[in-house]
């Protein structure tokens, strides 16, 4: 998951408030498992399926099914909550963060393929990356009114903001572009080519650069989106495509999907400082709170990987559903 998550999160009694416009539907029960917080939700986009795993003992608590395509996850600040995105399952699923157990289900938020909360919560939007057009709601702490259905050239599919939330910025795989969009007008400010499929966005904590994946290349680009120009390119691998902050301050992860492997990247310097081999098409990481494993899912190999940071070397594979796509744990690191 990317810094948006962690800079457009809202409280989770305020979520289910605001989403009691629409029409909640109770879903199937869920494989008891841990309270402990150390449960680890994997979501399988193929199968439509969420699997937990016990991250201590890395066995299987259970696997049950969501709506289709459940791809992208997640938590509230508070950490009451975790929401699952369904895309063309057209809901939202939330569950408890520490056991993954279902807590409640969400009809009719259609094809949120990526979801977030810009800083200041007075938005939310929900990416529809097969629709070409992002949804923008409204929120004034307690429900949510449709703002804006706003047509973008093609597959709109990972968001960042600027930290004052003037600005979203929305990744497009099919255009090769990257969108900023004005979100007091709900109009586009401005596109710019970015490179080949565009994916993963990652605002620098000094809000100076946008990084951006570029899955259908062998970088990452880094943008002054005030001047909207790519100022260098990380080289890392094939299929640049996801961020994942190490917790530290400085570094941040970059998943290749292609390349089957993760580089790090130094924030300060914004240069390529190792790499992981991590094959099978690595995508979403997550990174336990003592910072010492990353979990990693494999989308092309139906399985989760654990890292050894210190060693940089996977040390556990664990076979999970079809085209694992999310992962978040309760006893995660900082993503800053």
């Amino acid at each position: 998951m990317s810094v948006f998550v962690r800079r457009s999160m809202v409280a989770a009694c305020g979520l289910l408030t605001a989403f009691s416009t629409f029409a909640a539907t109770p879903p199937a029960a869920a494989p008891q498992a841990s309270a402990a917080g150390n449960t680890v939700v994997i979501l399988n986009s193929r199968d439509a399926t969420i699997t937990l795993l016990d991250q201590a003992t890395y066995k299987e608590i259970g696997t049950f099914p969501v709506g289709k395509e459940p791809h992208h996850l997640m938590p509230t600040p508070d950490n009451k909550s975790l929401i699952v995105a369904a895309a063309t399952g057209n809901s939202l699923l939330f569950l408890d963060p520490k056991s993954g157990q279902i807590q409640s289900q969400v009809k009719d938020i259609v094809d949120p393929y990526q979801i977030g909360f810009s800083p200041n919560q007075k938005w939310f939007i929900a990416n529809g990356l097969r629709l070409d057009r992002i949804d923008i709601y409204g929120y004034d702490g307690k429900n949510l009114k449709i703002a804006k259905r706003l047509p973008l050239p093609s597959m709109p599919s990972h968001m960042a903001f600027t930290a004052d939330s003037s600005l979203a910025f929305i990744s497009l795989q099919g255009s090769d572009e990257l969108a900023a969009v004005d979100l007091a007008t709900q109009k586009v400010k401005w596109t710019m080519p970015v490179g080949k499929q565009p994916a993963g966005v990652y605002m620098t904590p000094d809000n100076k650069y946008l990084l951006v994946g570029v899955m259908g290349s062998d970088y990452v680009a880094v943008i002054d989106w005030r001047t909207q120009k790519i100022v260098k390119k990380i080289k890392t691998g094939d299929g640049a495509h996801n961020f994942r902050p190490q917790g530290d301050n400085r570094h941040i992860f970059v998943s290749n999907r292609v390349a089957g492997t993760i580089n790090v990247l130094d924030l300060s310097t914004l240069e390529n400082v190792g790499s992981i081999s991590v094959p099978g098409g690595p995508d979403c990481m997550e990174i336990t709170a003592d910072g010492k494993t990353m979990w990693v899912t494999q989308r092309w190999v139906k399985k989760v990987s654990v890292v050894d940071l210190a060693t940089r070397k996977v040390i556990k594979s664990i076979p999970v559903g079809r085209s694992p796509h999310g992962i978040y744990f309760n006893n995660r690191a900082s993503e800053l």
